[in-house]
């Protein structure tokens, strides 16, 4: 079992609290990791330490600082096959799949590392007799408060961008996968000075405090409620909100296209990670022309992904999930495959299919994060485009169709802040974007991430009257 410890001021320990956490196995039930919960004198003594250590570390050199970070993602890269173990016995991925994810952490810290040092104002054109410009400098102390379903780079994104800066962290994984987060800091932190990076472990009461606490900026990857709950405590302490919350993603499949390839498409955004994912495929809308070969080729699809995909996080999630399986399927849902809790410890599900589904069911409206594909058939690619765009979510689309113009309507009509056009998944280094609605506000990844982390300065500057 993992024993894990907070880091606050430089040290490592239990901390003040007298609460525990202990995390089960999703393969078998069994306990994994044993979790200190912090107390709110923790919370306040990471805080406070940070604070301390910020002015030093904004001090530092932009190039000290890339260095670093260079340095930290050499440990973690190092380490990959452990914390790939440490991340598949918390929440389930296949430690392969695990690995690949923790490699695309690495190159974000990598990525930050390179632009860090380029991060620049601007010189503005003002007064021949004065020098005017807009300077960056970092925002302070930045809370990154993390999610299970991909703990490592979700994290490497938020602690390089804010760290490389010149901002100090305190850091709050997920309580489903504490032990992940505990020694991806555990990699980091030696490479920085003390108290530039903190580390608190505990329940949704931990992340609450800290959101509440004397930082400037709440850095969050989560769920909508929890986001909106940090929204609404930064409105009180005047810190600043980056969030990137839930999503109900919509795929179209409009006439024409191959309805064996669609079902791939669609298999791999709602099947993998078991569905958890967060531009996972939650809703598809498919032309009645090609509807019924697809959703055959989709049930096709998910009989081979069941021996491939990991359980869910935990039984909370999977009776979630099963539970809006089922109301579908009493509202008139037409259950194609899955659908069924298999026998047995962990928290299983098998990848599911949907068909004759409605726009009123919890499994359109309501973020589900397993593996289910709920189909819609629709009567044109316009009927399909205005109930993707129906929801109170606001984060990605995928659309898979042979015609330019649809495709150039889609990525401006559709409310979301990522689309994508015949694959569910990829995208250049460096893409940003902002999600919509219940989905959070402010560039979460890419340069643009920098510039949420620090404040812009302008500055005037004339020389002294003559004779002083």
């Amino acid at each position: 079992m993992y024993k894990v410890e907070h880091l606050i001021g430089g040290g490592w320990s239990t901390g003040r609290g007298t609460g525990e956490l202990t995390v089960l196995s999703p393969f078998d039930g069994e306990p994994v990791t044993l979790v200190p919960i912090a107390s709110d004198a923790d919370v306040g003594a990471a805080v406070t330490a940070a604070r301390a250590a910020a002015p030093g570390w904004a001090r530092t050199a932009a190039g000290a600082r890339a260095a670093a970070l260079h340095a930290a993602a050499d440990a973690v890269e190092q380490a990959v096959d452990e914390l790939a173990r440490i991340m598949s016995a918390e929440m389930g991925k296949p430690v392969d799949g695990a690995r690949e994810s923790i490699g695309a952490g690495v190159g974000t810290l990598r990525q930050y590392a390179e632009l860090g040092p380029v991060h620049r104002g601007r010189a503005l054109a003002g007064d021949d007799q004065a020098v005017d410009l807009m300077a960056y400098g970092p925002r302070g102390v930045v809370a990154v408060i993390t999610p299970w379903n991909d703990p490592v780079a979700v994290s490497c994104g938020l602690l390089g961008a804010a760290l490389v800066t010149g901002n100090t962290v305190v850091y709050k994984p997920s309580e489903r996968t504490p032990a992940t987060g505990w020694r991806l800091a555990r990699l980091m932190a030696p490479h920085f000075p003390s108290a530039v990076v903190s580390l608190l472990n505990g329940d949704g009461s931990v992340g609450a405090a800290l959101a509440g606490s004397a930082v400037d900026v709440v850095a969050q990857v989560g769920s909508t409620a929890t986001g909106r709950s940090i929204a609404a405590a930064c409105a009180r302490t005047g810190a600043k909100a980056l969030l990137e919350n839930g999503g109900s993603d919509p795929l179209i499949v409009d006439a024409g296209v191959d309805p064996v390839w669609a079902a791939q498409q669609a298999a791999l955004g709602a099947f993998a990670n078991s569905g958890q994912i967060c531009v996972a495929v939650e809703r598809v809308y498919v032309h009645r022309d090609v509807a019924g070969a697809f959703v055959a080729a989709l049930a096709a699809e998910a009989d081979t992904w069941a021996e491939a995909v990991g359980p869910l996080v935990d039984r909370r999630l999977r009776d979630v999930v099963h539970a809006q399986v089922e109301a579908a399927v009493a509202a008139g849902a037409r259950l194609v495959c899955g659908g069924v809790v298999p026998d047995g410890p962990g928290a299983h599900y098998p990848p599911t299919v949907l068909a004759e589904c409605t726009d009123d069911m919890a499994v359109l409206r309501e973020e589900t994060f397993g593996p289910v594909a709920p189909v819609v058939t629709v009567d044109s690619f316009s009927e399909g485009l205005a109930r993707a765009a129906d929801s109170p979510y606001g984060l990605a689309a995928t659309v898979l169709t042979g015609s330019m113009s649809n495709a150039q309507r889609a990525w401006r009509e559709l409310p979301v802040g990522t689309v994508k056009v015949n694959a569910v998944f990829g995208g250049a280094p460096g893409g940003a974007a902002h999600p919509r609605r219940g989905s959070g506000q402010g560039f979460g990844y890419g340069p643009e991430l920098l510039d949420e982390l620090t404040v812009t300065k302008a500055v005037h500057i004339e020389a002294p009257p003559s004779g002083w």
